[in-house]
């Protein structure tokens, strides 16, 4: 399950602006501000699938906390 800061972490290393994520995503701007305020991913499964698919699409690999260790975010790194 995705948290917020996995979002915000996940657009920084895109470079993508809170609007940039909106339309790739096919969401509202003000959505997106609201999710990423949060302490906790709530809403709607089908946009928080949005966010998560457009992000995926755009090349971040999400981590999930297990072992002690919290959530994370990494760029996928491409085959050769």
């Amino acid at each position: 399950m995705l948290v917020p800061a996995q979002i915000r972490a996940a657009r920084a290393l895109l470079g993508l602006s809170q609007g940039q994520l909106a339309d790739l995503a096919g969401i509202g701007v003000r959505t997106v501000k609201r999710i990423e305020l949060a302490d906790e991913l709530s809403g709607a499964a089908r946009t928080n699938w949005k966010i998560q698919t457009a992000l995926e699409a755009a090349g971040i690999e999400f981590i999930s906390a297990e072992g002690g260790r919290g959530p994370g975010v990494r760029l996928r790194t491409s085959s050769l």
